[in-house]
């Protein structure tokens, strides 16, 4: 379903400055008979990644439909959000500022050069998250630093991380949109290929018959882009879904190691810890101990 705006519209933000923690949390609906309520934002902006379920929100006059996996920044302004339709959904929400002096909080995507020669970085004000699982986990993080009394400055630098990697992961899909010799292509076809096969013990041997090329050929192109090879990367991506699982539900570990294609939950184990620090108990002891409802 599209969102009923009358243009896209982009977010701007400074480059060269930290931004101030407000307040963060996750959201979830009781039923599907829930609908946003009237909360004024005045100062804040509010960045909200929705995780499960439809979000429909009225605000400055704007209906936003954010569907699973897409994110919607709302800018500081005396207008009212609220919702426009009752739906079941979840989400991530953080509250925070940024001094943006006498520039604009948001734009038409016409002005974009200047801003970007004024020293600012812009994103759209809503669209699809590319590794939605990333952003939710250090949106748990943050409120695990806030939990456990973190000093500003930590707060202040975790908030700016998350909009930041934001920014990086939608540069870098629009890096990928350019592609004058087809390599992107493939290269995207083959992280979909992963993200859609992630609950499988993915060989690569499989990618490159599924894709007609070489193991060898997809390895080299793989790691020419990326910078990692492509046995690195499907770990990678496994870790990040499991830390995702870890903090956002209520699977077993040994539910989330078949959910993820490991042979047995010790094998998942040692992998998890490998890579991440921490045993899956660990984490999940650290990341998910509350649940933080809208404000």
């Amino acid at each position: 379903m599209k969102k009923r705006k009358t243009e896209k519209m982009l977010m701007v933000f400074p480059n060269d400055q930290l931004f101030h923690y407000l307040r963060s949390g996750k959201f979830k609906a009781l039923s599907s008979d829930w609908k946003h309520e009237k909360i004024p934002l005045q100062i804040d902006y509010e960045l909200i990644v929705v995780t499960e379920g439809t979000l429909y929100i009225k605000y400055m006059n704007e209906e936003f439909t954010v569907e699973k996996g897409e994110y919607l920044i709302l800018p500081p302004s005396n207008s009212i959000r609220e919702g426009f339709k009752k739906a079941y959904c979840s989400f991530y929400w953080l509250h925070f500022t940024v001094d943006l002096g006498a520039f604009p909080a948001r734009i038409r995507t016409e002005d974009a050069p200047a801003y970007q020669r004024a020293g600012c970085f812009l994103m759209p004000q809503s669209a699809l998250v590319p590794r939605s699982e990333k952003i939710a986990v250090q949106m748990k993080q943050l409120q695990d630093l806030t939990r456990n009394d973190y000093p500003d400055i930590t707060l202040n630098a975790l908030t700016t991380a998350i909009v930041t990697e934001l920014f990086g992961q939608l540069s870098a899909e629009h890096t990928l949109e350019a592609d004058p010799i087809g390599k992107n292509q493939i290269y995207s076809d083959i992280v979909d290929y992963v993200h859609r096969n992630i609950s499988r013990n993915i060989k690569i041997s499989e990618i490159a018959d599924s894709f007609g090329y070489s193991a060898k050929y997809l390895s080299h192109l793989f790691t020419e882009i990326r910078g990692i090879s492509l046995k690195q990367f499907i770990m990678a991506q496994k870790m990040e879904t499991a830390s995702f699982y870890l903090t956002d539900s209520d699977a077993s570990i040994s539910e989330i190691a078949e959910k993820l294609g490991f042979s047995d939950v010790h094998n998942f184990s040692r992998a998890f810890k490998s890579a991440i620090g921490l045993s899956p108990s660990t984490y999940r002891n650290t990341y998910a101990k509350r649940l933080l409802y809208h404000v």
